[in-house]
């Protein structure tokens, strides 16, 4: 009977901490599309516009690391609910009127929702190693792999939801909607999440957020590329390309992006039953590399026919959504090893440690997006995407063997 009670309130802190990531997902991702869409409209460039995400994808960096700290010290619920409230001050500061709307101002909203949603998105990730038992390897892939999708998939919709409400209720209209029902949910979390989980019992010092074993380094590498790989095309690069030279309206730019990334998180649900039921405890370094190949061909291809004037349309978007299905499933091994190889009694620094890669290559790949299509157009970004990828898959077979050198110094102590 206490197994199954504990079973029951570990499901229920499970979906808690989905439906807070989820809500919060919904947001960002119609934010990002807000942003893009309204900004273009207003005659801002590429570059500009990726200037906007300059601080939200910078200071994500930082907030990895120290937000893991903070964690393990004093409880992954209090950051999650710390990242809810400021995403709600960062929609709030977007409020203004559209005069107020400088470059200086929209970075610093950026800057605080970039904070609020690596905060978010570390605590969520932390939380599942802490619920999952240390044996089940199969539980903690599917599990994890859930999450990330689903949380994918909402950010779709929120792509979707940020065009449509720009076209029906303006953008400060569309702002105010969102913050009214984030706030709802940050107090239901409030109220419902429980506390101290994931707070370390020796309190870690400061420079603890650096000391990460070598498969850990190796894994977080191979993350940056293959964010920044993703990024460099898709995050100011592409849904320009659309409205400008495919002559998309922003709610079909909008649509679009909803049903790629909720194609995108499907399957990276489904990526454990993918590779096969007797692979997912044994999904490795290996496992990655055999993934990222396949994906890196795919940019390279796609600028290839824009070089030889294959139709432009299928070919893009055919070759993205070939990309998406590839790079959702090499995502979602990431996740998993990540949650695999962080140490229980640290979680949060180890995870942490792996978002703040993961943010850097985010950051490297906005900047390049808005830089590189400005100057010389989507095929570069798409050349650069390509070459990430290789990177990313050979830091992949690292990973492994870092791993297994760690544990014959552990057998030898």
């Amino acid at each position: 009977m206490k197994n199954t009670a504990e079973q029951s309130r570990q499901i229920r802190q499970y979906m808690l901490i989905t439906g807070n990531y989820w809500s919060f997902t919904l947001t960002d991702g119609a934010l990002r599309m807000l942003v893009v869409l309204y900004f273009y409209q207003l005659g801002y460039t590429p570059l500009a516009i990726a200037f906007l995400f300059l601080l939200y994808e910078a200071f994500g960096v930082v907030t990895n690391l120290i937000g893991s700290w903070l964690g393990a010290r004093f409880g992954l619920n209090k950051i999650m609910n710390i990242g809810l409230l400021l995403q709600i001050i960062a929609l709030a500061l977007l409020l203004v009127p559209t005069s107020f709307l400088s470059i200086p101002w929209v970075m610093a909203a950026q800057a605080l929702s970039g904070i609020a949603k690596d905060l978010n998105k570390m605590s969520a990730k932390s939380f599942i190693k802490l619920l999952v038992p240390s044996n089940q390897n199969s539980q903690l892939f599917k599990w994890v792999a859930f999450l990330t999708g689903s949380k994918n998939a909402l950010k779709g919709c929120g792509f979707f939801l940020g065009g449509l409400l720009l076209s029906g209720f303006g953008f400060r209209g569309a702002i105010l909607i969102m913050a009214l029902a984030l706030l709802i949910v940050w107090i239901i979390s409030l109220l419902k999440l429980k506390g101290s989980l994931g707070q370390s019992k020796n309190k870690p010092k400061f420079k603890a957020i650096f000391a990460k074993s070598s498969s850990i380094n190796y894994l977080s590498a191979a993350r940056m590329f293959l964010f920044g790989a993703r990024d460099v095309w898709f995050v100011v690069a592409l849904p320009v390309f659309l409205s400008s030279q495919l002559q998309w309206s922003h709610t079909f730019v909008g649509g679009f992006f909803a049903v790629w990334v909720i194609l995108y998180g499907i399957v990276q649900s489904l990526t454990p039953k993918l590779i096969g039921k007797k692979n997912q405890s044994k999904a490795n370094g290996r496992t990655a590399f055999a993934t990222a190949l396949p994906l890196a061909t795919t940019p390279f291809l796609i600028a290839l026919g824009m070089y030889y004037n294959w139709p432009l349309a299928i070919t893009v978007v055919g070759g993205l959504l070939i990309f998406g299905a590839i790079f959702a499933i090499n995502s979602a091994l990431h996740s998993y090893l990540i949650v695999q190889y962080a140490s229980r009694e640290d979680v949060a620094l180890d995870v942490g440690f792996y978002y703040m890669a993961n943010a850097m290559g985010r950051l490297i790949g906005t900047v390049l997006s808005g830089l590189a299509f400005q100057l010389y157009g989507l095929e570069i970004c798409l050349l650069i995407s390509g070459s990430f990828i290789l990177v990313a898959a050979i830091l992949s077979l690292r990973i492994d063997q870092a791993a297994d050198r760690n544990i014959e110094k552990i057998s030898t102590h």
